[in-house]
């Protein structure tokens, strides 16, 4: 594997998964993770997450709404909580095959620099 970059992922498209695509395991997401360093991996390998405070509720509905617009043109969608009227948290994960598949990590790429 050609190690990413910040900027391969984010010129690439999620590619459409309906199962089928081998798993990403830790020591491969830990190479993924230096692309997306603000992104953490869950204990068993499965979701990448990242948290964002946001000014007040207003600004953390946009941000919701502009990953929105992002994942839904890429066709791969995270999950999106709020807590605290102005906290976020999200989470990626490939469904379809219980774990994370490169486009979660092009997602992230892309999530990042809506918010940086």
């Amino acid at each position: 594997m050609t190690e990413p970059t910040t900027e391969s992922l984010r010129q690439k498209k999620c590619l459409p998964c309906e199962g089928g695509v081998p798993v990403i395991e830790a020591g491969q997401a830990a190479v993924y993770l230096k692309t997306t360093p603000s992104w953490v991996l869950s204990e068993d390998a499965k979701w990448v997450s990242r948290s964002v405070v946001c000014k007040n509720f207003v600004e953390v509905m946009s941000k919701v709404n502009q990953i929105g617009e992002l994942a839904e043109a890429d066709g791969h969608h995270p999950d999106l909580h709020i807590t605290g009227y102005r906290k976020l948290k999200i989470d990626l994960t490939t469904h379809a095959i219980g774990g994370l598949s490169e486009n979660d990590f092009i997602l992230a790429a892309k999530i990042d620099e809506l918010l940086d």
